[in-house]
């Protein structure tokens, strides 16, 4: 396992925050200017008063505070788009990393962690992230000034009086209600694309085994990347119509405290000094009710966001197998570096697979699975492993396929330690038909060609018609474009398993592992499958567990497991006459057996 890697440093959300750093500068930079023309403004209000009531021109002062209203809107809507592109980037380039992470993350320590609580962190705090890191912390900065500013200019002026002026703000209003109609629908597109990701990413999590199995790690990344971008860009346009309908309401507000202003005004002939100030300090007043609020409000969301940045950091310093390789992340998108290929192995020269004293338990403090295990699996011919339930057959498994590593001794694969093979190269080499027979939303093709994604249509067809599939392909509407529901809805659990066979048949491994394959066939479809494994069988070596004494009649080779140790090899005869624990698991699973089956079996026996 590798440690933690950083965007800039540690604390990897705020590392992602300085990439977009201009951006957010930029739309700081615009709010700070945005508050000077803001507080000006009731200054020029307050000139022109003045200006009216001393018959002086006021054509200038019009346009000047005109020009200074739409200098502010302008600076207002380009301040809160800048933001809310920076911040709609930070949860994009935090949503890549953390599935990146996630992906390649140390099995052992995934599962150690709730998946609705992984979800959460990736869809819903990293939009927390968002608001912490960019619109919040700008509200608090740009209204702060604001507030500050209202109060010492109304401090100066000294006014006791307050003023309530509403105008008519038929046209801002007009537009405002035109800019909450368009923000309701790009939001819903939002949240709906927000859900989109959630779900694809619920299906890889769900199959992460399968995912790392098949190497699918780089693709996989992309894949969510691409939908995380489209959820950017819907998120961007969300922004854009945000940012614009507050600024349009200051305008009317604004301009309609204006307009009563000059109305006064033109009903005081004499150009009082004091009620210049007296408008002067209602327009300051005005500015400060709407900053001041969103500055607690943005207290608050700041800190619901700073504890969404502590979950999404934690997430991000989950142990990794091994080191990832480099994702750009750019504007269009992250790039998804080529996937590796594995080096071939050696033809049939040792065994493909070596147990040496091995030992493991889950968790740093569990007890041993397994403890001194050895035995080695030729690199042709089926080996079965057998042994009652918690024997720690499974576990052999995973630990072929490096989802754990041991506690003590090694684990060979073509005569090299895995732990010094790239984990490409391992699960290139190994195919992984699991019991559970994990399929995913998507056609029956890219399920099958999701361990080697640039099958040809010939291969395709050929590891179908292997696995005893072309029957089923045969009956479906779309053959093999046929979509399936998540968890394969639409199959049978036979079915599903015959999938996932063919998957790992078109992956051409030199190691297949079949946990309890022919669990969920019946009778004939397990026959043919036996065929299959046995012309599969002189090609590469394949190790199944066996709780079926069909597939223990069929082995090479047996490894009997008990209480975490190897109890006994041999084959079958060998082993149904010296070890009493084989020949009562053999004679238990008889009951019920197919009667061919049972024919071999009694011919098998009476050999003794």
């Amino acid at each position: 396992m590798t440690t933690p890697p950083t965007a800039d440093r540690p604390g990897t959300i705020w590392g992602l925050a300085r990439r977009h750093r201009l951006l957010l500068a930029g739309g700081l930079l615009l709010g700070i200017v945005g508050v000077g023309s803001t507080l000006v403004q009731p200054v020029i209000v307050s000139d022109l008063i003045e200006a009216a009531g001393a018959g002086d021109p006021v054509a200038g002062i019009i346009v000047l505070l005109g020009a200074l209203l739409l200098a502010d809107a302008v600076l207002s809507a380009t301040q809160g788009y800048l933001i809310g592109k920076a911040g709609e980037n930070i949860v994009r380039d935090s949503r890549v990393l953390l599935t990146g992470r996630v992906l390649r993350a140390d099995l052992a320590a995934f599962q150690a962690r709730r998946q609705g609580d992984v979800h959460t962190r990736l869809v819903s705090d990293t939009s927390l992230v968002k608001i912490a890191l960019s619109q919040s912390l700008a509200q608090i900065a740009v209204n702060g000034l604001v507030v500050i500013g209202c109060v010492v200019m109304m401090a100066w002026i000294d006014v006791w009086l307050l003023l309530l002026a509403l105008g008519c703000i038929g046209v801002a209003s007009t537009l405002s209600l035109w800019l909450a109609r368009r923000l309701r629908v790009v939001a819903l597109r939002n949240r709906e694309e927000t859900g989109e990701f959630g779900a694809d990413l619920h299906r890889v999590l769900s199959a992460l085994t399968t995912v790392k199995a098949a190497r699918a790690e780089e693709r996989e990344q992309a894949g969510i990347g691409r939908l995380a971008e489209r959820v950017r860009r819907s998120g961007v346009r969300v922004s854009a119509y945000a940012s614009v309908l507050t600024p349009a309401m200051n305008v009317g507000l604004q301009a309609s405290l204006a307009a009563v202003v000059g109305a006064g005004m033109a009903r005081v002939a004499t150009g009082s000094l004091g009620l210049a100030d007296f408008t002067a300090f209602v327009m300051y007043l005005f500015y400060l009710v709407s900053p001041l609020v969103l500055v607690f409000m943005s207290i608050a969301a700041y800190q619901q966001g700073r504890a969404a940045i502590q979950r999404v950091d934690e997430l991000v310093g989950i142990p990794q197998e091994d080191d990832p390789p480099a994702v750009a992340i750019s504007a269009s998108g992250p790039a998804a570096a080529p996937e590796p290929v594995p080096a071939p192995g050696p033809a049939g020269v040792g065994p493909a697979v070596e147990f040496r004293q091995v030992a493991f338990g889950y968790g740093e403090e569990g007890r041993d699975v397994l403890a001194e295990v050895s035995f080695t699996v030729p690199a042709r011919g089926l080996t079965a492993l057998v042994g009652p339930s918690g024997a720690g057959k499974t576990t052999v498994f995973q630990l072929i396929e490096r989802f754990y590593r041991p506690r003590r001794g090694s684990v060979l694969l073509d005569g090299r330690d895995i732990a010094a093979l790239p984990l490409a190269r391992v699960r290139g080499r190994v195919g992984y038909v699991q019991q559970d027979s994990p399929v995913m939303r998507g056609t029956l093709r890219e399920n099958i060609a999701y361990a080697a994604p640039d099958a040809t249509e010939a291969e395709i067809r050929d590891a179908v018609e292997l696995a005893g599939l072309a029957p089923v392909v045969a009956q479906l509407p779309d053959g093999l474009d046929t979509v399936l529901g998540d968890q394969g809805t639409g199959l049978s659990g036979g079915q599903r398993q015959r999938l996932c066979i063919a998957r790992v048949l078109l992956q051409k491994p030199a190691v297949m592992l079949l946990d309890e394959a022919t669990s969920h066939l019946d009778s004939d479809t397990e026959a043919a499958l036996r065929e299959v494994l046995d012309r599969v069988s002189r090609r590469c070596a394949v190790i199944a567990i066996a709780h079926r004494i069909s597939t223990v009649v069929d082995a090479d080779h047996i490894v009997v497991l008990d209480a975490g140790r190897v109890r006994d090899r041999g084959t079958h005869a060998e082993l149904y006459e010296r070890d009493e624990l084989y020949r009562r698991l053999a004679a238990t699973q008889l009951s019920g057996r197919p009667a061919a089956v049972a024919g071999r079996q009694d011919a098998a026996a009476g050999l003794q």
